[in-house]
């Protein structure tokens, strides 16, 4: 499933996994002056190919390794040889096949390896420059692309809700909020937030204020509890009560507690 839709001169591709019960999970990939960013899963690479068949793709960048970032990339490598760009500390996984867990497999599917060079600080397309910033909370290798004339800000999985209370073992919530802080200061008169779930956040500095702001006070209130003797199991249940059936689905790979185990460890 592919649906397109434009915002000022971006157009956002918002992809999923067709299933009779609804798409499970939407990923995006934004197309702008030549620039792709992500190529979302690899399910729905042939349509993402297609999709772009008679559009204008110079370089392709990665804000990540995940494998809804990177599913298209080596059929958009074979058909149009077109570069393929991420931080050096992605390309090792990007250029290998991934052993993913059942869900992961599911929903998003396994991509193919594809050859990447290293990101350089600044991508130039034709009317456009971006800033290539190292974004590396949500995963090691994570970055966002800035245009600060226009204030846009592809994302990636730097942001994605406002709220979140449950992550993967490889998150680092004190990375997160400094990520988001970083964000904010951009010297940019607004900041418009073009996300990996295909969301556009047009007033983007408020929004990253208030999650880093919502990160740190959980994060106070996790540590609290740990200075009082309980275990993470026990903030987990004092905080939030209990898991959702997403640590069923995905063996536990994205928990309220792994967020718990994060906050613990960051240092703000």
């Amino acid at each position: 499933m592919l649906v397109a839709s434009e915002f000022e001169e971006v157009t956002m591709i918002k992809m999923a996994r067709e299933v009779e019960s609804g798409p499970p999970y939407w990923c995006a990939a934004f197309l702008v002056d030549g620039l792709l960013v992500d190529t979302g899963c690899a399910h729905t690479a042939p349509e993402l190919v297609t999709f772009l068949a008679d559009k204008h793709v110079d370089v392709i960048v990665n804000t990540h390794y995940h494998e809804d970032h990177v599913g298209a990339n080596r059929h958009m490598q074979d058909q149009r040889r077109v570069p393929i760009c991420a931080h050096p500390d992605s390309l090792p996984l990007i250029g290998s096949a991934p052993k993913l867990l059942p869900y992961r497999e599911m929903i998003w599917g396994t991509p193919e390896s594809s050859d990447g060079i290293p990101v350089p600080d600044t991508i130039q397309t034709p009317r456009l420059r971006f800033r290539v910033l190292h974004t590396p909370g949500h995963c090691r290798g994570h970055v966002s692309l800035v245009e600060p004339d226009r204030g846009w800000i592809f994302s990636g999985d730097a942001y994605v809700t406002g709220t979140p209370k449950a992550a993967r073992p490889e998150e680092d919530v004190g990375q997160i909020v400094r990520d988001m802080q970083a964000l904010v200061e951009l010297d940019c008169e607004r900041l418009v937030l073009f996300n990996a779930i295909g969301t556009i956040v047009q007033d983007g500095r408020r929004a990253l204020r208030e999650c880093s702001s919502y990160l740190e006070r959980l994060t106070g209130q996790v540590k609290e509890l740990a200075r009082q003797g309980l275990s993470p199991t026990e903030i987990r249940e004092t905080m939030f009560g209990d898991e959702t059936s997403l640590v069923v689905l995905t063996q536990g790979d994205f928990s309220i507690e792994n967020f718990v185990r994060s906050a613990l460890r960051a240092e703000l």
